[in-house]
């Protein structure tokens, strides 16, 4: 495995900035394994990830559903290695309290995974947009033509970030993913084709503090790999407004994002910053935590 032989020898660390163990639900979803911390955990070490962030998944639209009590529960059996995230769903009773109680009482250090069929900028995000605000969590949301919509060139999620300026906004999936071309029609979502210049993401990226992109799963990578040439002028860029994130779920999953920040020909601080010093930052923690 390309990513154990890099490990071995990397200079430099890695958060995984988003992963989903879960409980598998056979009789719902036959063909799915679920992913244990310890199975999580065996990975981590196979691969030279030293931390991963877990993203529960509370809301029904979401297959790999878990609730945060057992994202914080498994946590606690790796204190070291594994960070809590909470993810109530928006249309729960009293959503504001239950973050604040998740943060306050469980230690859960962001927010996320935010994936329901609500519009990006809906009311009920909004409250959701306002604890976290109040706590200056970062905020790990997907985005695709079903799941948190939002239009060509990403307004919903440009007046979100400002009016909410102490959220982090950590945008994935393929409805953010395409808004770095130009040419994104809010349909294709892997595009293949080479990035077009004018892309939303390049604008919201360079102009607010508090947009990042996660370049995790399907989409993320994609959108690193589609156009080489394209990326490394986006990495120069950003590098430090992107964050490295696998979207581990199975314990037999293909991570390629591993390779991809290894072998990315670029200036080790600017790798440093993609593999652990952007997440450190958003996270609140230290170097040596």
């Amino acid at each position: 495995m390309s990513g154990e032989q890099s490990s071995s020898t990397r200079s430099w660390r890695l958060i995984d900035f988003h992963v989903h163990p879960w409980h598998a639900q056979l009789w719902a979803y036959p063909e799915r394994l679920g992913l244990s911390p310890e199975q999580l955990v065996n990975r981590m070490d196979r691969e030279g990830i030293d931390k991963s962030v877990m993203l529960p998944e509370e809301s029904p639209e979401c297959t790999e559903y878990i609730l945060t009590r057992d994202v914080i529960a498994m946590r606690d059996l790796y204190p070291e290695r594994l960070i809590a995230f909470v993810g109530i769903d928006p249309r729960a009773v009293r959503p504001q309290e239950r973050v604040a109680a998740c943060v306050e009482k469980g230690g859960c250090l962001g927010f996320g995974e935010l994936k329901d069929s609500l519009e990006f900028d809906d009311p009920l995000h909004e409250a959701l947009f306002e604890v976290c605000n109040q706590y200056q969590l970062p905020l790990v949301f997907h985005c695709d033509a079903r799941l948190c919509r939002d239009d060509a060139g990403l307004p919903r999620l440009e007046r979100m970030a400002a009016r909410y300026p102490q959220v982090k906004f950590v945008g994935h999936g393929p409805g953010f993913w395409s808004a770095i071309s130009g040419d994104d029609d809010r349909v294709t979502a892997y595009p293949q084709k080479p990035v077009q210049p004018g892309g939303a993401l390049d604008r919201l990226l360079a102009e607010y503090d508090n947009i990042y992109g996660e370049f995790s799963a399907g989409s993320g990578h994609n959108a690193m790999t589609r156009d080489p040439e394209y990326t490394l002028g986006f990495v120069e860029r950003h590098h430090r407004k992107l964050i490295f994130g696998t979207d581990f779920l199975k314990p037999d999953q293909p991570l390629p994002q591993v390779e991809w920040l290894t072998s990315l020909d670029v200036p080790i601080e600017w790798r440093q910053d993609m593999a652990y010093r952007n997440a450190e930052r958003l996270l609140g923690i230290s170097p040596e935590a």
